[in-house]
Order: C-alpha cells, then structure tokens, then sequence
C-alpha cells in the first residue's frame, strides 16, 4: 500500500438527524462533512423526471424532478440517447444544434425525461441539469450510451496508461465509455475490474427503476456519504476508518468487499461508550471554525473575513516578537500563517479569490519558502486550486473550486440583526436614536407620560456614560427588558401603553 508520511484518519459519527465524517491529518482537522436529511446535496443525483415547461424563446426547458424548485435543463444540455429511451416512440433528431428555439421539437410538457443534476441550486434558482447522464466511481466514471475510453490526463506514464487501457478493452460493454480517474494509477487489476462490475451493475439498477418508477423520482443518489465515502476520501493514504454505527460499518465493508478488498482492514467500527469525536476530541476543533481569528503556535494570528465574491485573510504578529530580528519574526509567523491558511481554506471549503495579505517581507528567498508552504498544504486539497505569487504589495492571491455546501452554510445561518454585516449599531448610536424620536415627536407627545424600554446593557450604558439623559425630561422614565435587542428601543405611552414606537419613527 502507498503511504505518506502524513498520519490520516477519517472518523465517521452516524445520528439518526445527520452524518458527519471527519479528516484528521496528523491529529489536525483539515476537512468536515456532513450530511442533512433536510440538505441533501442534489449534484450528481439521476432522476426521473416530468417536463413541466418549454420556453423557445430562453431555448430551455423547466423540469420537475422533486426538488422544491423546478430544475432547467438547456437545449445545449440535451442528449438524444437518454430521451425516448424509455417510451415507444422513434428517437428524434436535433434539427440543428445551434439553434436552441427547436427545443419544443425535442421537449414537450408531460413528457418524461432522464437528467442528472449539474449545478446545484443557488438561491431562488432551481438546479441546472444535464441529460449526459454518468455513474461515478473510485478509479472509473461509467457512461452508458457511450464506446470511448478516456484516461485522466494527470496519469503521465505512458506504460500505465496502456496498462489500465488494455484491463478495460478486455472487459468492457461496448455500450458503456469510461473515464479513468487518476486515483487508478498503480491500482490493483482486480480493484479495477471489481469497480466497473460494481458501475455496470448500479446501471442496470438504475435502468430497472427508470422503467418502472413514477416521475418525479431520484434513481440514483451520488452524494450519499456511503457512495462519497468510499469514491473520494477512502483510499491507500488513509491510515483508518473508524465509524461509530454498526449498520453503516456493514455497508461500507460490504462495498469494500465489491470494489476493493485490502482497504478493509483499515476500518474499524467504534464501541466506546463516550462520543467518537469527544474521544478525538473534534468537538472543541468545530468549535474554531466560527471563530474569525485563529490564533498561532508563536503568538501570531490570522484573521478570515468572508464575502460572496472574495475571502480576505490577513495576517498579524500579534503577541509575537522574536527572540533576535524583525525579519526572522515576520519569517516566521508567515511561515505559519501559510501552513494555517491551507488548512483553513480546506475545512471552511473557501473558495472564489482568496487574498492573503502577509505581513511585509523583502527577501525573495523567504517569500519563496512562504509560497512553498501554501502549495505543500494545499497540494492535498480535493478542489481544483492554483497559489499565485507574490504581488508587489506583499499580497498572495489564491483561486479554488468549492467542492461542497460551506461548513457555515451547514452549521450557521444570516444574522436576523446585522443584515450580514457581522456588527450591529453602537450603543451610542442608539441613544441618539432616541434624542432623535423625542425631537421628532415632541409636538405629539406634549404632556404625556412616556416609558423607554431598552436591553440591560443599554440601560447600563446610559448610567454611566449619559446620566444627563435619564433627568432629560420629567415625563420620561426609563425600564429594562432583556427580549428587546441592544441596537432597539421601544417607546410606551402611559397610563394606557400604548407602543408609539413606529407612530413617530
């Protein structure tokens, strides 16, 4: 078996509510996963599913595949092979590839239809879809429909690739094509041969319920975490598995069992009475993803700030000072920071433009060990990631490829208070608020008796810093309420509370 020098561990917890799987590199979290029944990862999914509508004029069509948006599937997209194959009726032709409006010669509404979803859904967009539908695996991707077999371009010896080409010629269905993923590289005959025996027969399963089964319906699920698992996080470079759940154990091994039977001693099935990651102790190691500084072994500190387009990671010396020179401090905490930022891009799953902004340095040689460090932490990355150098102001961009649903997305939603922008108006700024609704009303509010309520700590803010304010009018009394935000007030009239908040806002 293959081994790095790195110490891996995958540490699966199972919950009736949620699975999450856990990559340890030399005891350090680098990666988390998890699993929702109520935010399934629809990418990769095959359905069975029902034009709803044809538009000629966007050269589209929106299909009904049970997801709670209907999903778009483009003219481009479409792929005749897979579009009367379970009707009696002759196949059609594509009366010209380029012109998208003859989509209503191919489609029409009610008509059930094979697709695999391609994109996701974002926001208020349901999913893209294509009809190139495909079967992933370990080593292989199967395509039914299709004859060609095409190796991954990142496998560069020659006599591997003749060697993995000429095991598929002799067993493969003329009716199928494959691709051949570079983890194929230097594996076992039989694992090969055993996974696309594997493919073919989840294929001929999959065909069996697209016969039968009624419309809408998912017939193939690509990112159940068993089929994840085992296709892109189990696999000779992984010291162990350990799960928890003695029913997803005996799915895993049964599995391993079909496409690759000397990963199996590596698992382990966990029968300790505490929690699998309390004795790992990954709990407290989630616990600092929501944290936007990470603190440094020196003293140092990186600082992660997240927008829709660009993520911004800024460095600090912090506490840090060096035992001898500046440029030896500076060294060093980049140094750090570098090898921390690779294993926070790959946990948070960051992604888009990443900036890092290190702190200055004028040497060549030790920006070059900085870059090296980022690329070496990277290298291990899943997603696709390119580090580029140095800018002239001292900065490294970084591109990367989401891979997943963020672990914010997962365990976190939007502020209801902030709007999105992590702060919320001083309290200062409240009690001018305040100043400004008793100018505005006062006309309104002569001789009336008025109670503001406002948050504890507003309340205490007001005693010690504007004193003034509480004897700024006879008829004003204030009252605390914990319920009311810090950044709100409310104004009651007396004797009759009535809420004049909004009245004179």
């Amino acid at each position: 078996m293959r081994k790095t020098t790195v110490n891996t561990e995958i540490i699966v917890n199972v919950h009736p509510l949620e699975k999450r799987v856990a990559i340890l590199e030399d005891n350090r979290l680098v990666e988390l996963f998890v699993e929702r029944k109520d935010h399934q990862n629809p990418v990769g999914n095959i359905y069975k599913g029902t034009v709803k509508d044809v538009l000629p004029g966007m050269g589209a069509a929106f299909i009904e595949i049970g997801l709670e948006r209907t999903a778009f599937l483009h003219y481009s997209d479409i792929v005749l092979d897979f579009l009367d194959i379970y009707e009696d009726a002759k196949p059609r032709k594509r009366v010209n590839p380029s012109d998208s409006s003859q989509i209503g010669k191919l489609l029409k509404p009610g008509q059930e239809i094979v697709v695999q979803v391609h994109k996701g859904p974002i926001g208020s967009k349901g999913a893209r879809l294509t009809g190139q539908i495909s079967v992933p695996g370990k080593y292989l991707v199967l395509f039914p429909n299709k004859n060609k077999i095409a190796i991954s371009r990142k496998i560069y010896n020659q006599n591997e690739r003749g060697r993995i080409r000429n095991i598929l010629t002799e067993i493969k269905d003329p009716a199928y094509g494959l691709i051949v993923r570079t983890e194929s590289e230097g594996a076992d005959e039989d694992d090969i041969r055993n996974e696309y025996k594997a493919l073919a027969k989840t294929w001929r399963l999959i065909e069996k319920q697209l016969l039968y089964a009624k419309a809408p319906i998912c017939v193939f699920e690509e990112n159940a975490l068993e089929n994840y698992l085992i296709r892109d996080l189990f696999n000779e470079y992984v010291d162990r598995l350990v799960i928890d759940d003695k029913d997803f154990y005996k799915s895993i091994i049964g599995q391993l069992e079909d496409i690759s039977t000397d990963l199996i001693p590596s698992v382990e099935l966990y029968k300790e009475a505490s929690p699998i990651f309390d004795a790992w102790s990954i709990e407290k190691k989630i616990e600092t993803i929501f944290h936007s500084r990470i603190y440094l072994p020196s003293g140092g500190n990186i600082k992660i700030e997240q927008t829709e387009a660009l993520v911004a990671i800024d460095i600090n010396t912090g506490s840090f000072t060096g035992k001898s020179h500046y440029e030896e401090t500076v060294l060093k905490t980049n140094l750090e920071a570098a090898a921390e930022s690779a294993r926070q891009i790959r946990l948070r799953d960051l992604s888009g433009v990443i900036v890092i902004d290190f702190i200055d340095m004028s040497d060549d040689k030790a920006k070059a060990e900085v870059l090296d460090i980022l690329r070496k932490g990277l290298k291990r990355d899943r997603a696709k990631n390119k580090v580029y150098p140095f800018t002239d102001l001292g900065m490294v961009e970084v591109t990367r490829k989401r891979m997943r649903a963020t672990i914010m997305a997962n365990f976190s939603e939007p502020c209801p208070f902030c709007n999105g922008s992590g702060r919320i108006v001083s309290k200062d700024a409240v009690i001018m608020r305040i100043y400004r609704w008793l100018v505005r009303s006062e006309y309104f509010i002569k001789n009336k008796h008025l109670r503001i309520i406002v948050h504890p700590e507003l309340l205490s803010h007001i005693k010690t810093h504007n004193e003034e304010f509480i004897s700024y009018r006879d008829q004003i009394e204030f009252g605390e309420d914990s319920t009311v935000r810090v950044d709100q007030f409310k104004v009651i009239g007396l004797p009759g509370m009535e809420d004049l908040t909004s009245k004179y806002s």
